[in-house]
């Protein structure tokens, strides 16, 4: 029989801070890939002990405490079965991104992160020092060097593990979701592995942290480049690789899970950062004020697939300015999904508070002030309704309209969790077609009306807005690619079109420093990658002016 070193790779969801959790959690994973699967060797993922990313969780001196009292139940706890687990290590009087091998209770070697990304979501040189030797470990005779996440993003790590020996590599991950991550991920490995002629094990790991996501999609490669096995994308579980060792190192074909598309891949990343979200902080459920239109129908469907039907509550709050066609649709929806739903008039609201204002407005025309009145009526009731019930409030904007600040500050910006915060308004329309495949449960009418705020008579989106059609293009080449109104314009765009854009943009970053966190599904979200200064002269250069007022935007 051809000698076989056998692996499991344990893609875990963990929760970051809860080292005990996390460490009871390793320990049943290793004793089940030991007994269950009777492999050599299971990998966790990068800073599993603490999950990722800890932040300045990091900077509390107590924090180095449980992770070696927690190293210790593991040493404890898992034998007769190597363990290779991520992280934080002080030594030297430094901090360390590292992965240790446990065998036989007693840790065997330890390898420190090279390459400390500091750029986009990542902060790592804010708290690591980096590594500079190569860790060869002998796993039943086989000479298998270990990286770290980034160390296998640039030129480096890798060569040196071989220079060392290693005939194979592991890399433990903790590797955010963006939009096509997974091929750039699988490229770049199978690239090095090429050029080293080593197969690469590719472990990451899995879940929602705040406005993160982690899609797992842990992948082998063989010293060809040649994908060998794929794990599900989106799913916790322990996977068992088999690897020749006799002749060759090279792995044993085995299941390959299909690429997701582009929208089943978005959409499965946008239900497991709600549902960790409200799990992983103990809401009750979540509640959605429901329009009739489509950014609240898809958050909706989004809420439901996450936590349950019977963990969502929809309330349409109709105003003065509320078609019959969105009431209609909003029950119907909610119908087809089995939520509890609630319908609540705000016009006497609406009423009572034009007439306490109405010696202040006195002279004065109306104008979006009263959109807005009736936008924050709406985020006081349902802020009401989660205070009562326990249940997180899901703010339904998407990315184009937090771009231009088409949204009302206390009103249809109210809430704990954007879920299509980062999700422009023209991928909103095809998540919608997408989960309608599934199960029809959003109204054709929904998908094909033009978007509206229903704040006002025959309003409109575009009464505001360039089509979405038109704005989104330019508002991906602005937020996430940088480019400025000069190269898009060169582009082919309207000069005062993008113009007019990019002054929205930059004039509303007081608002998007004020909203909900929300999942990450670009490269480029607001928040953690995006960080602009909200008092800045710098759009002046292009004849902009600071300031502006609220835009209402519909619930």
């Amino acid at each position: 029989m051809r000698s076989r070193l056998r692996i499991a790779l344990a893609q875990l969801n963990l929760l970051v801070g809860d080292v005990a959790g996390n460490t009871a959690k390793i320990i049943s994973y290793a004793q089940r890939a030991r007994d269950e699967l009777k492999a050599d060797l299971v990998l966790f993922p990068e800073l599993a002990l603490t999950g990722y990313p800890p932040e300045d969780l990091l900077l509390r001196p107590d924090l180095s405490v449980h992770v070696e009292l927690a190293l210790g139940q593991m040493l404890k706890g898992i034998l007769g079965i190597d363990v290779l687990v991520g992280y934080p290590k002080r030594q030297y009087g430094k901090l360390f991104n590292a992965a240790s091998l446990l065998r036989g209770g007693r840790v065997a070697a330890t390898y420190f992160k090279h390459i400390l990304p500091n750029y986009g979501v990542f902060d790592e040189k804010r708290y690591f020092a980096d590594g500079t030797y190569p860790c060869v470990l002998d796993i039943k005779g086989t000479p298998v060097g270990v990286t770290i996440c980034e160390d296998i993003w640039e030129r480096g790590p890798v060569e040196q593990a071989v220079s060392a020996g290693a005939r194979m590599v592991l890399n433990i991950n903790a590797s955010p979701f963006h939009r096509r991550k997974g091929r750039e991920r699988v490229d770049m490995v199978a690239r090095r592995a090429r050029a080293n002629g080593v197969p690469i094990i590719y472990l990451n790991l899995v879940g929602g942290q705040d406005e993160l996501v982690f899609d797992g999609d842990s992948f082998v490669v063989n010293g060809r480049g040649e994908m060998t096995q794929r794990a599900p994308a989106f799913a916790e579980g322990l996977y068992f690789v088999e690897i020749e060792t006799e002749d060759q190192v090279e792995p044993v074909t085995a299941q390959i899970m299909p690429e997701l598309s582009d929208e089943e891949s978005v959409y499965e990343a946008l239900v497991v950062g709600v549902r960790d979200y409200i799990i992983k902080n103990q809401f009750a459920g979540a509640v959605i004020g429901l329009s009739g239109g489509v950014d609240s129908a898809l958050t909706l469907c989004i809420a439901v697939d996450a936590i349950g039907a019977e963990r969502v509550e929809a309330v349409m709050m109709a105003s003065p300015f509320t078609s019959p066609m969105s009431l209609e649709d909003a029950r119907l929806q909610a119908l087809a999904l089995g939520v509890k739903y609630s319908l609540i008039p705000i016009e006497k609201i609406f009423e009572a508070f034009r007439n306490a204002l109405k010696e202040e407005f006195r002279g004065l025309a109306p104008d979006t002030t009263e959109e807005n009145i009736q936008a924050r009526i709406r985020g006081m009731l349902l802020m009401a309704i989660s205070n009562k019930t326990g249940k997180m409030v899901l703010t339904t904007g998407n990315k184009s309209e937090m771009s231009v600040g088409y949204a009302t500050l206390y009103g249809d910006m109210a809430g704990g969790f954007a879920a299509i915060k980062d999700v422009p308004k023209t991928l909103v329309y095809r998540l919608a077609e997408y989960r309608n495949k599934i199960k029809p449960v959003i109204p054709r009418r929904v998908l094909e009306r033009p978007p509206s705020a229903e704040l006002a008579p025959d309003q409109k989106d575009t009464d505001s807005l360039p089509p979405y059609s038109v704005l989104d293009p330019i508002l991906e080449r602005y937020v996430e690619l940088d480019q400025s109104a000069e190269d898009i314009i060169a582009a082919g765009f309207d000069e005062t079109v993008v113009r007019r854009v990019l002054d929205m943009v930059d004039r509303n970053e007081y608002k998007r420093r004020q909203a909900a966190p929300g999942v990450r599904i670009t490269p480029r979200a607001f928040g953690r990658d995006r960080r602009y200064p909200i008092t800045s002269g710098y759009g002046r250069l292009n004849g902009n002016k600071p300031g502006g007022n609220d835009s209402a935007g519909g619930i």
